[in-house]
């Protein structure tokens, strides 16, 4: 009896002594988080570096730095750039440096640091901007991508004509490039005269690999004997160009290329087999009207065009970060609200699921003899971290603590729920809760709906964007996140649900979400309002003309007018995909499906967000549903966030344009008038 009293003291000064610590954090707090991702382990499999994220809000920037853990150590900082990011980092083969890309110039360059740590050096010097690159397996040369300089002829062409551009028809092809790693040169600090001395700097001097060729290269791999380069190459570097992607292979030998692979649609390259003796990659085949939403193809071939087989035939979902080592080919996909690690058989191209913790891998990389695997993760309740394991995986070690972060927040409750749709679909959706949730309370409701549409929402302590959620929680909301037709992770036919119905049965999957949980007796029905960014936005826009039930909604970066988006987007093809038309050929479905066609019923209250330069959803779409609204007399505010693209990746205007939801849904749901800090 005494013990059980003990205990119950004990528990109750715990409790309390946690309800005085945690607090609800605010929205800096949030956009603050530090995350962690892409790991990187070392050949040996006996160190890691990763990269790390901060806000710098002084700057308004979002910083990436690298850190290490050595032997499993607490992992520390290993990079500092003040000026710019350092990110993407790879082990050089013999594992004494690592290379990473990091702008402290002019323009984005290859670093390398010595993984004992010290000051970085700078291996190349050209006049663009890096975007990839890659270590010889003997580790003497770094083979990279960047643009063709014509900034000359650009000069010349001004200087007489002024500034103009035809529309898809000017661009720089991406190139390989080769540069030798020499250790001595670089870290050895050169004379005056040896600076001046041409044959110094040639020493020091990329060399072009592929000349003259009327294609812009996306992707490259080395083979692993280093006797080959295989890469992928589309006619031009346009968004749309990737439809005509094929595969070649350079042999280093003979300094020729041959194409290797080249179906009528999109081929993608996706790695080497470990004896150099066949490659792995995607295609869409001859599917040039469908790729978008359909599953991608897995396929081997001998480098001589030989012994073609279709992989993973068995899965139905697509597969990413594709890895082929002796262990077998490995890879993430999702599969509904989890994503994991999958392992096919080479040889009969069956597929296996590998992992079930943590819930979510991000990425992850192996140790040259493939017994030791290092990878990033999250689970529902948790930040994301890095792990490391011996393969086959068990018993994790977790490396980084993020999720100390949040330790004494008032976070998100998160758990899986599922519906029937007006069609009879089966829909699921994240429906996050407060961490004091009284099943006997009926609390108002948001509906935040994710982009793609083959994005995917999934459990989350810290879930945020633009949209205050954690704090919305905290007031005293839930928040339904569903996973509406054409999302990510539950099959190809399921992402096919929305083609020729785009908005109409999203709708459906929204609204019938909503009743759901009112007919569950948790929600009040008069207190529903709807977000989303992207496709979320124009849904949240098709419901704002098509439906009375919410009252207040917010349209981030939305489709408003298909006709519009049609004739403005960079994505042409994305529209004649899901509606399988263009507006002059099939007028009626551009109306269905359109949230201007029923302008004129609209009357929820409605919020428009969008970026000044947006070329996905270009602002003419945010312009006609502003003045749509106001023309039928339904509240509309539009605000225009300069110097932004498709997304808001700066920190203050993230940070303006939570407080501009929190404005919007306070006053429409909880009847508030909130002014927007000063301070």
């Amino acid at each position: 009896m005494k013990r059980a009293f003990f205990i119950t003291i004990v528990t109750f000064f715990a409790c309390a002594i946690s309800a005085q610590t945690t607090k609800n954090p605010s929205f800096e707090e949030v956009i603050s988080l530090r995350s962690v991702s892409n790991p990187v382990i070392s050949p040996d499999g006996q160190h890691i570096v990763f990269e790390s994220q901060s806000v710098d809000w002084k700057e308004n920037k979002y910083d990436r730095e690298l850190w290490i853990s050595k032997n499993g150590d607490t992992p520390f900082q290993l990079t500092n750039n003040a000026e710019s990011r350092s990110n993407n980092p790879k082990w050089s083969p013999d594992g004494k440096w690592i290379a990473f890309l990091s702008k402290k110039g002019k323009n984005t360059q290859i670093q390398v640091i010595r993984s004992a740590g010290g000051e970085s050096f700078q291996v190349t010097h050209t006049k663009k901007n890096i975007s990839n690159f890659e270590w010889s397996p003997d580790g003497q040369k770094i083979a990279f991508l960047q643009s063709e300089d014509k900034s000359k002829e650009e000069e010349k062409r001004e200087d007489k004509y002024g500034g103009f551009a035809v529309e898809d028809a000017e661009y720089s092809l991406r190139q390989i490039w080769v540069a030798d790693f020499n250790p001595a040169l670089l870290t050895q600090m050169p004379l005056p005269e040896q600076i001046k001395d041409t044959v110094y700097s040639e020493k020091l001097k990329a060399k072009l690999l592929i000349d003259s060729v009327a294609f812009s290269i996306n992707s490259f791999k080395w083979s692993p004997d280093g006797q080959k380069i295989a890469f992928g190459h589309q006619p031009n570097p346009t968004i749309n160009g990737f439809f005509k992607a094929d595969i070649s292979i350079y042999d280093i030998a003979s300094k020729s290329h041959k194409v290797l692979v080249n179906n009528l649609s999109y081929d993608g390259l996706e790695g080497w087999s470990p004896d150099s003796k066949s490659i792995l990659y995607e295609s869409s085949l001859n599917d040039s009207t469908s790729n978008y939403y359909k599953n991608g193809k897995l396929f081997r071939i001998d480098l001589d065009g030989s012994n073609t087989k279709q992989l993973a035939k068995d899965f139905d979902e697509n597969i990413s970060r594709i890895v082929w080592n002796k262990n077998g080919i490995f890879g993430l996909a999702w599969q509904k609200t989890v994503r994991q690690m999958v392992r096919i058989d080479p040889k009969n191209g069956t597929t296996t699921i590998l992992t079930n913790s943590p819930k979510r891998i991000w990425s992850y990389s192996f140790s040259k003899d493939g017994k030791r695997i290092a990878y990033s993760g999250v689970n529902d309740e948790d930040l994301s971290e890095i792990y490391q394991s011996e393969y086959p995986i068990k018993n994790p070690k977790r490396l980084t603590q993020s999720t100390q972060q949040i330790q004494n927040w008032l976070a998100a409750k998160s758990e899986v729920v599922s519906w029937k749709s007006k069609d009879g679909a089966i829909i699921e959706g994240v429906l996050h809760k407060p961490m004091d949730y009284d099943p006997n309370k009926k609390y108002p409701l948001l509906v935040i709906i994710h982009g793609g549409p083959t994005g995917i929402s999934t459990p989350s302590a810290t879930p945020a964007y633009v949209y205050p959620m954690i704090q919305w929680l905290n007031k005293g909301a839930l928040i339904l996140r569903p996973n509406y037709r054409g999302s990510a992770g539950y099959g190809e036919k399921f992402r096919s649900l929305n083609v020729k119905n785009l908005g109409v049965g999203d709708a459906w999957d929204i609204i019938s979400g909503v009743d759901y949980l009112e007919n569950k007796g948790i929600i009040d029905g008069n207190k529903v309002g709807a977000m989303g960014w992207s496709q979320g936005g124009y849904i949240s826009a098709f419901l704002t003309t098509n439906s009375n039930k919410f009252k207040a909604i917010s349209v981030g970066a939305g489709i408003s007018n298909w006709m519009t988006y049609y004739v403005n987007t960079d994505i042409h093809p994305f529209t004649r995909q899901y509606l399988k038309a263009t507006p002059w050929s099939d007028k009626k479905i551009y109306e269905k499906t359109s949230p201007m066609t029923n302008i004129r019923s609209a009357a929820t209250p409605t919020l428009i967000q969008h970026g000044e330069f947006d070329r996905r959803v270009p602002t003419a779409n945010a312009y006609e549903l502003f003045q749509g609204l106001q023309d039928v007399g339904v509240p509309t505010e539009l605000i225009i966030y300069k110097g932004f693209g498709h997304g808001i990746n700066k920190p203050k205007e993230r940070l303006a344009a939570m407080w501009h939801n929190w404005q919007w849904f306070g006053k429409y749901i909880w009847d508030e008038e909130i002014e927007l800090p000063e301070k």
